[in-house]
Formats: C-alpha cells, sequence, structure tokens
C-alpha cells in the first residue's frame, strides 16, 4: 500500500472519529428525548394533519382527542371537559392539561389548540392547529423525559395544555372564539390556581418556514423581555418580534384573570398572510428548524422564569 493511500484512509478514519464526537447540531433535529427535536414536533404535526380537518365533531376532532388521550396518559393528564355555548347550539368540549411536577411551589402553563376552523373540509390547519399540537406535544416528551421515575423539574412545575374550540364557530367575536381558554381561565379563577400561575406561554402558528413571530401588545412586557432575552441567548433573535401587532389569541382569557402572558406567533404566513386560513396551510410550508427554535426559546423562557421566580 502506498503512502498516499495510507494518508487517505488516515484521513478518513479522523474525519469519521470527529464526526462521532461532535455535539448535535445546533437546530437539535435528533431523536434522542434528553433534548427537545424540532423533527419530532415536525412529525408530530403530521401525524395530525393526517386526520384531516379537526373542527368540533368532525371525524378528525375525534382522532386527535383520541391521539392525545393517548400520547399524554402517563402525564398526570388532567381532561377538562365542557359544555360551551355556541352560535350552533351547545358543543361538548374538552381542553387537556400534561402536567410535570417542579420542586417550588408555582406553575408555568405552555399552551396551543388542536381545532381548525369550523365546518371547513377543505383546512387542514398544518400551522393553525397542526404546529400549535405537534410543538407542544413534543415538548412533552421533553419535560417527561426529566420527571421519569418520581423526579420533579428544578423550578416550577410546568403544565402543557392542549385547548379545545379556539376557532369561531361563525364569526370571530369575544363570545364567539377561545371557548376552550375561556372555560379553563374562569375556571382557574374560581379554584385559586390562577393565583399560582407565574407565566402563561402560548405558541399558536410556530411553523412557518419563513419564521417571524410578532410583538403582541397583548401580552405581558416583562414575559416579552424575557423571551426575546432567551432568543438573544440562543442567537436567533431575529426571528422574534420585529414588528408589533395586537392579537386577539386563547392568551387574552388568562391575561383577563390575572395572569402574566405572551403569544409567539408568526402573523405573515405567506406573502401578507396568504396561507392563513386558507386550503394552502399545509405541511409542505412548515420547517423543523422553526420549531427547534421556538421550542429552544420557550425551554429557555421557562429557565429564566425559574431562575428569577416569575416574570419579574
Amino acid at each position: 500500500m502506498s503512502i498516499r493511500i495510507i494518508l487517505v484512509f488516515m484521513v478518513l478514519a479522523a474525519l469519521a472519529a470527529a464526526q462521532t464526537k461532535s455535539a448535535p447540531r445546533a437546530n437539535g433535529n435528533n431523536n434522542n428525548n434528553d433534548s427537545f427535536s424540532g423533527e419530532r414536533a415536525l412529525a408530530y404535526a403530521r401525524d395530525v394533519v393526517a386526520f384531516g380537518p379537526r373542527y368540533l365533531d368532525s371525524p378528525g376532532h375525534a382522532k386527535i382527542e383520541q391521539f392525545l388521550k393517548t400520547r399524554l396518559k402517563s402525564d398526570n393528564l388532567e381532561i377538562d371537559e365542557f359544555t360551551a355555548q355556541t352560535p350552533v347550539g351547545p358543543k361538548l368540549m374538552r381542553n387537556y392539561i400534561a402536567k410535570f411536577p417542579g420542586s417550588k411551589p408555582g406553575i408555568i402553563v405552555i399552551a396551543g389548540h388542536y381545532d381548525t376552523l369550523y365546518g371547513r373540509n377543505d383546512f387542514v390547519g398544518a400551522n393553525d392547529g397542526g404546529s400549535s399540537t405537534g410543538l407542544p406535544l413534543a415538548l412533552c416528551d421533553y419535560y417527561r423525559a426529566r420527571t421519569q421515575a418520581g423526579k420533579k423539574l428544578d423550578g416550577f412545575s410546568v403544565w402543557i395544555v392542549f385547548l379545545d374550540g379556539e376557532e369561531a364557530i361563525k364569526e370571530w367575536s369575544d363570545a364567539d372564539s377561545i371557548y376552550g381558554a375561556r372555560h379553563l381561565a374562569a375556571k382557574w379563577k374560581q379554584d385559586g390556581t390562577a393565583t399560582q400561575v407565574k407565566a402563561f406561554i402560548l405558541a399558536d402558528m410556530i411553523g412557518d418556514k419563513d419564521l417571524s413571530l410578532e410583538e403582541d401588545s397583548n401580552s405581558s412586557v416583562a414575559l416579552r423581555k424575557l423571551v426575546y432575552q432567551a432568543a438573544e441567548q440562543r442567537g436567533t433573535q431575529s426571528h422574534f418580534f420585529r414588528r408589533q401587532n395586537t392579537v386577539g389569541d386563547d392568551h387574552t382569557a388568562f391575561s383577563a384573570v390575572g395572569i402574566p402572558v405572551v403569544d409567539l406567533i408568526d402573523f405573515d404566513y405567506g406573502y401578507h398572510n396568504a396561507f392563513w386560513h386558507t386550503s394552502q396551510d399545509t405541511m409542505d410550508k412548515l420547517s423543523a428548524e422553526s420549531l427547534q427554535i421556538v421550542g429552544d426559546v420557550i425551554i429557555g423562557t421557562v429557565q429564566l422564569i425559574d431562575q428569577r421566580g416569575g416574570p419579574q
């Protein structure tokens, strides 16, 4: 064997060894539950979108509910069932709450909605409903790995909430929208849970390949600052708060009962928001990288809240 061939083999061996020893990529797209995975969040979104439209009373809605019950059954799951009065009569709805215990008294809530536009069979809601289900499911994997065998999180408890009835039945209004959020916020106010919640972090429409999250004026200033700080720490701040907006979403119900809230939402989905609430809201518009960015920043925000004792 010539010296040249030996040198080639040595170089190839060194490169292979370096790849084996290297840390996971910064975007975290791996299948280890010990770290948050944007790839897994995207796969969950794909799973739920495959159920088809997921509006109330649809076959897809029943499928996603069963999927959530199966995935979350080991997570101290609470099913918050209620009947909402809607423009088309009373409707049975359910919020799903996965609970991961912490070592300090207090709760940080992460939420998304799982329903899609009511009555729209041409709308599968990949970003609007799919990403806001897939990302929380991947976060459940992350926090589940940290609370196995009776362990507790090193900080506040984390509750991950899958909200029903976010979309309007006929036309968006204070009375015809965010049914699950309004019910749960009122329930928490009545039973005292609201006083224990340090922060409510909402993730909605966060899978867009061209990720640009709004700075929402309905969100708490202190929480917005912590989110941006967490993004700066990860070098992803360019995707956050380039545009100010005022967003009506699930978080407003919790703000109304005195809980600090922040809405992470990309309301520029396609050119001039062209894909929003249309049949073009499909999986090809989403990326694991965007979900990774948002998931990492949510985890970072939770850590900052833990360190400060709240979103001050």
